[in-house]
């Protein structure tokens, strides 16, 4: 049996941004329609660890059976490494046999996958006239967000702010984008809003936000993922890739349900609902409307299946008997 082996590199060339908001599409529909098995992911967290181990897998059925598998272990002080805070890797394996079919680093398909996913959701819920985004965060998730961003807007401006002053400023630097020295600099006037952090406290404010905008929350530590402060989820309009993960891992949206705030109707609909007409989209101008990214195994599964299948046609990687 022969298995392909993908490196970091590798993936970062065959996973394109544009290639991948699509299969990230189509992904999130498939799940909206009930064709792929998608449970919770399971932490392992050692006691006193402040890092974790996550395993996802997945399932397709159908024509082209498919299982997946990502392994990912996140250590929050990588960025101060240099390194991404995400490490691991994604496998493939034949939905009839079983047998292992692909390998490849999982830190690229993190981040690009992920920015993808908020790409999809900016497409569906940002106002057509959407020209200034605001970015919370510098490092990887903030890099493959401004990529993607770009991609389904005509931004004029956008503005970077971390708590690291180097890092946004070299992230700006690299993406003509102007570096701010706060968080409510950022965001304010802004359209869209990315808040790409490892926080476990807010650090977006509602009253920060114009009328209006749309706002993309990636970050947050799990199991506490919290970025948006109960104003903001309460008042905007909720979106989420899957019900069940914010239900179980969005803290953000837990804390306003806990406090009272929302009801456990308050979550409009799954992306994938909005792209097959089963949930409503933005409702007016002025709406304020949040997508709560989690991260789903079902878009590791599509992201590595893409980058398989490109990998293939270039002849990229390495064949290996296994």
């Amino acid at each position: 049996m022969s298995l392909l082996v993908l490196d970091q590199q590798e993936v970062e060339e065959l996973l394109d941004m544009e290639g991948c908001i699509e299969a990230m599409a189509e992904a999130l529909a498939s799940l909206a329609r009930g064709e792929v098995h998608d449970p919770l992911r399971v932490i392992v967290r050692p006691e006193g660890e402040d890092t974790f181990l996550g395993l996802m897998p997945a399932h397709r059925g159908g024509s082209a059976p498919l299982y997946s598998l990502k392994t990912v272990c996140v250590f929050p002080d990588n960025p101060q490494r240099g390194l991404d805070a995400h490490q691991g890797t994604v496998a493939l394996f034949d939905g009839k046999t079983g047998e292992t079919r692909a390998i490849m680093n999982a830190s690229a398909i993190t981040a690009i996958r992920t920015a993808a996913v908020s790409a999809v959701a900016t497409r569906l819920l940002a106002r057509e006239d959407a020209r200034e985004v605001g970015i919370l965060g510098a490092g990887v998730q903030a890099r493959s967000h401004l990529e993607a961003m770009r991609l389904v807007r005509d931004f004029e401006r956008v503005r970077i702010f971390s708590p690291t002053a180097a890092h946004a400023e070299a992230l700006a630097a690299e993406s003509g984008a102007d570096a701010v020295d706060s968080a409510e600099r950022a965001v304010q006037g802004a359209d869209v809003v990315v808040t790409a952090t490892s926080s476990v406290d807010p650090v977006l404010r509602r009253e920060w936000l114009k009328e209006g905008a749309h706002v993309n929350a990636v970050g947050g530590r799990p199991p506490r993922m919290r970025e948006l402060d109960i104003a903001t989820v309460a008042e905007s309009a909720f979106y989420v890739d899957r019900r069940e993960s914010a239900e179980n891992e969005a803290f953000d949206y837990r804390d306003a349900l806990e406090s009272g705030a929302i009801g456990r109707d308050h979550i409009r609909g799954e992306i994938g609902e909005v792209l097959i007409g089963a949930a409503q989209g933005r409702q007016s101008p002025d709406e304020l409307t949040v997508f709560r990214s989690l991260g789903l195994a079902v878009e590791d599964l599509a992201a590595a299946e893409y980058v398989v299948r490109r990998a293939r046609e270039r002849g990229v990687g390495v064949e290996v008997e296994f």
